[in-house]
């Protein structure tokens, strides 16, 4: 069975999943998750636009719009190649930590870029380790992280 081709245009916004290997709650680690948020703030401006994001113990959700010069598959390859090289390095350890692939959904209107938008800032809660979305301090809801606007098309 062939990976999931991704059809990705220059430019487009991407609600984008992907999981821990295993589905494990490798994420838990307070550690290991700051890891993972530092790298998707870090590639931020270079290699996309970001919008939204949360880190839950297994699975990773986040709102982006990859740069000009940049693929959505690269901006995911910087976030989960570059968090497993740093996670590796802290336990020593080749440890999995990404399941291979993504799941990517283009945004296609305002209404599906706030619908998208909530279920982000939602998820903590839906899923119980948040009473509230600025309760959870690996999402973006927590007001910690420095975000990029939505895209004019977006905002209505």
């Amino acid at each position: 069975m062939g990976r999931l081709e991704h059809r990705t245009s220059p430019r487009r916004t991407y609600f984008v999943t992907t999981k821990a290997w295993g589905n494990r709650g490798i994420f838990q680690s307070s550690e290991i998750a700051k890891i993972v948020v530092s790298r998707i703030c870090e590639c931020r401006t270079d290699a996309y636009l970001l919008h939204e994001f949360v880190l839950m113990p297994d699975h990773l959700h986040v709102l982006i719009t990859p740069t000009r010069m940049t693929s959505l598959e690269k901006a995911m390859q910087l976030i989960k190649v570059g968090s497993s090289y740093q996670i590796h390095r802290m336990l020593q350890s080749k440890l999995e930590i990404w399941q291979p692939g993504f799941h990517d959904w283009t945004i296609r209107d305002a209404q599906d870029y706030g619908a998208k938008v909530r279920y982000i800032r939602m998820n903590p809660v839906v899923e119980n380790p948040a009473s509230s979305p600025e309760d959870w301090e690996f999402g973006s809801a927590s007001g910690a992280y420095e975000l990029d606007a939505p895209p004019e098309s977006f905002t209505g």
